[in-house]
């Protein structure tokens, strides 16, 4: 096991950095475009090379990158370029609610998927029809779609809901709760019935195996085969989805958090790229693929919990 974490730990490390070395590159491509667009255009030659200066832009890019990754491995990300505050700041004030929200919505999704998923492959009747059904419908409507319809009726109209966030430094739960419901709730709706959909398959698979057969010829009642054996072999699979949902999810994030004017990463890296704050945007580049590389590998180790065969593969 421990080999195999390593390999997992090892190319977790190689994508965190190809990636944030893309990025850097991108972003820091043009360093006199830069300065320029945060000194005007009506300043001189001189203030413009002054604020490169005052920046690092004057040296070359592959030091610059060397020196960013130096700091950052001590968790200095420096500091944004239109304000006072570091960029650590920024985004571990921010990273709560864009965690709370994804977290919430995927224990949800997976708790529920699980149970309609199961219940659709064990029962195969009016359960397993509307679950495909509801995959199709859940893949046919974007998600937007229902968090507008959401906050427009449970919010605007019918003024169950706050329809511009209370979260704010020091608020209680209630401000919390009352913030993320409709969110979680169009999250769910959007993702439960395809997870469902991922989970039905590999439960009707796994209890067609032949040693689902042999358990029951040994006298095993089905529902000690069913969550002791299938459901584990099942496992792989709808985890599998699961972390690829919340690994969109933190793209879809940006747009929840603006219909809902939640104070989240997405919200932030919305505003730092309009802007221009650069070193705001590879803070929150780097924070997104840590938690992608993390999520990937709880994955990966829980998979290779349930299944041997992983780890020696």
């Amino acid at each position: 096991m421990i080999p195999f974490l390593l390999k997992r730990i090892a190319s977790g490390v190689v994508l965190l950095i190809a990636v944030c070395a893309v990025a850097y590159t991108l972003l820091f491509a043009n360093g006199s475009s830069i300065a320029r667009n945060i000194v005007g255009d009506q300043a001189s030659e001189a203030q413009v090379v002054a604020k490169e200066v005052e920046l690092g832009l004057d040296q070359p890019l592959p030091i610059r990158f060397a020196n960013w990754v130096g700091s950052a491995v001590t968790g200095d990300l420096g500091r944004s370029w239109f304000g006072p505050v570091t960029v650590a700041d920024s985004l571990t004030t921010r990273l709560p609610v864009t965690l709370a929200l994804i977290g919430t919505a995927m224990i949800l999704v997976t708790i529920l998927a699980t149970v309609i998923g199961t219940t659709a492959a064990v029962k195969r009747g009016w359960v397993d029809r509307a679950v495909q059904i509801g995959a199709v419908i859940g893949d046919a409507i974007p998600g937007f779609v229902l968090a507008i319809v959401l906050a427009t009726v449970f919010a605007v109209q019918l003024g169950l809901f706050p329809a511009v966030s209370t979260i704010a430094p020091g608020a209680g739960p209630e401000a919390w709760i009352a913030s993320l419901t409709l969110p979680v709730i169009a999250i769910v709706l959007n993702y439960v019935t395809a997870s469902a959909q991922q989970i039905r398959s590999a439960v009707i698979q796994q209890r067609d195996r032949d040693f689902v057969r042999t358990l029951r010829s040994r006298g095993l009642g089905e529902g000690e085969i069913l969550v002791r054996h299938v459901l584990r072999g099942a496992a792989p699979a709808g985890l599998t989805v699961l972390s690829l949902q919340f690994v969109g999810l933190l793209g879809g994030a940006v747009i929840l958090e603006r219909i809902f004017a939640l104070p989240g990463i997405g919200q932030l890296a919305v505003t730092s790229t309009v802007s221009g704050d650069i070193p705001i945007v590879m803070g929150v580049v780097l924070y997104t693929v840590l938690i992608v590389v993390i999520v990937n590998l709880l994955v990966d180790l829980i998979n290779g919990w349930l299944n041997p065969k992983v780890r020696v593969s």
